[in-house]
């Protein structure tokens, strides 16, 4: 199926919204600094009716303040005076958060001559990326944008303004990227870091591979990190463990804590190297976000290649995915989508379709700073539902997808499909995607 151009849903009586309290956030989670206040909880409850979860169980879930305010058998749940979407036929999920994403260059590929960074086109690009990647499940997404050079901090600023549109549809929150922290060059891109803080970016990060001098560019952003209180997430390719062991001595008790990634470089080590290496930063809390649909532009290709994630679990390393570019020039045809991710990795990275959903979904959470999801009273209402009956099918044919954000349904996908002179088909009973009946 081709991608359309992302539309807000429309709220229809049938399927009025329900409640958009957002989380409470402190230091340690995305958005702390200069974002703007919780969308205002709504009057009405949302009942999801006739769910299935991953223990085989058919529930009803009521949906109430942006949280979940009960989960009971089918059935057993009065609708009240909400709204209740019919869930039958679908998996319910805690939703997925994208941890890697660039905003800034996302929809470039196609672009003929010099891309543009004007305030507007850079606004219109990220709005547009991170509504196609809520239309996929992902209800908060983390955003890597460049700052410096000829552009200064116009792509933050114009991301930020996305961000403050998307306010209610989604939680898109931004990494300041500066490329030189060292050196006189440096001077400058540390001075601009600085007010990329105090603008509201709440995250801060770049590439010590990119550096003349990484020590000194992994100092001066753990340095700033500690002064802010901010979250560090840094792009790396991992392939010297002299730098990662740094790293993990100079970022260990960090907090709220390091991120990094691809670290497809790390594949490439000797096993031994390798496994001393996700042994460090296992023992300093930094956490790696890999990259399964491929490399982003912000570093060097230097072969595809991903983060050996079954070592790095069984060091105790938090291992999230995201999805890195979305068509732009590091992937002219990337998706954005966190279960194509997550297929991946159940398919070619050897984790099983739990593991890698919950690298897509709980521990991209916890790497972004944000409340844990479960389908049980009291967690945050964010949750994805996905035509088909356990992880292993959804990750297999995940076509029809309705996300729900702070306790409202913000994003549909349906999809249907038939066979001409089916009647084989039918009698077989085969499992297909869509119903003829109106969806939910």
């Amino acid at each position: 199926m081709s991608d359309s151009p992302p539309q807000q849903p429309s709220h229809s009586p049938r399927n009025r919204p329900g409640s958009g309290q957002g989380h409470g956030q402190g230091h340690g989670s995305e958005g702390a600094q200069g974002s703007p206040g919780p969308a205002a909880p709504e009057s009405t409850t949302l009942l999801l009716a006739g769910a299935r979860l991953t223990d085989g169980r058919t529930v009803d879930v009521r949906l109430g303040g942006g949280r979940i305010q009960a989960v009971g058998t089918a059935g057993s749940l009065p609708a009240a005076t909400g709204a209740r979407v019919d869930l039958t036929g679908y998996l319910l999920l805690p939703a997925p958060a994208e941890p890697h994403s660039h905003g800034d260059t996302a929809l470039t590929a196609d672009t003929e001559g010099p891309v543009s960074y004007s305030p507007d086109e850079v606004q219109r690009r990220a709005t547009e990326a991170a509504l196609l990647q809520l239309g996929h499940g992902a209800t908060a997404v983390r955003s890597h944008v460049r700052i410096g050079d000829v552009h200064g901090l116009g792509p933050l600023e114009a991301v930020l303004q996305a961000r403050r549109s998307l306010r209610g549809l989604t939680d898109l929150t931004t990494v300041a990227v500066p490329r030189l922290l060292t050196g006189v060059a440096g001077a400058d891109g540390l001075a601009m870091l600085r007010d990329a803080v105090k603008m509201g970016a709440s995250v801060i990060g770049g590439c010590p591979d990119l550096d003349p001098d990484p020590t000194g560019f992994l100092e001066a952003v753990l340095e700033l990190a500690s002064e802010h209180g901010c979250p560090v997430d840094l792009h790396t390719d991992g392939d010297d463990p002299a730098r990662l062991s740094r790293l993990a001595a100079m970022a260990g008790g960090l907090r709220p804590g390091v991120s990094i990634g691809p670290c497809g470089g790390l594949s490439r080590l000797p096993l031994d190297v390798a496994t001393r290496a996700a042994d460090q930063l296992a023992a300093a809390g930094v956490g790696v976000t890999c990259l399964p649909q491929g490399d982003c532009a912000a570093l060097e290709r230097r072969g595809l290649r991903t983060a050996p994630v079954r070592l790095l679990r069984a060091a105790g390393v938090r291992v999230a995915a995201g999805s890195g570019a979305l068509r732009d020039a590091g992937n002219p045809v990337g998706r954005g989508d966190p279960l194509e991710a997550a297929y991946l990795l159940a398919s070619q990275g050897g984790l099983r379709a739990t593991e890698a959903y919950h690298s897509v979904a709980g521990a991209a959470r916890d790497a972004m700073g944000l409340p844990e999801v479960r389908v049980e009273a009291g967690f945050p209402a964010e949750l994805l539902a996905v035509r088909g009956d356990r992880i292993a099918s959804v990750l297999s044919l995940a076509y029809s997808r309705i996300v729900i954000h702070r306790g409202r349904v913000v994003a549909r996908t349906s999809a249907v499909r038939e066979y001409c002179d089916s009647a084989v088909a039918v009698a077989l009973d085969l499992p297909r995607q869509g119903r003829m009946e109106p969806g939910p």
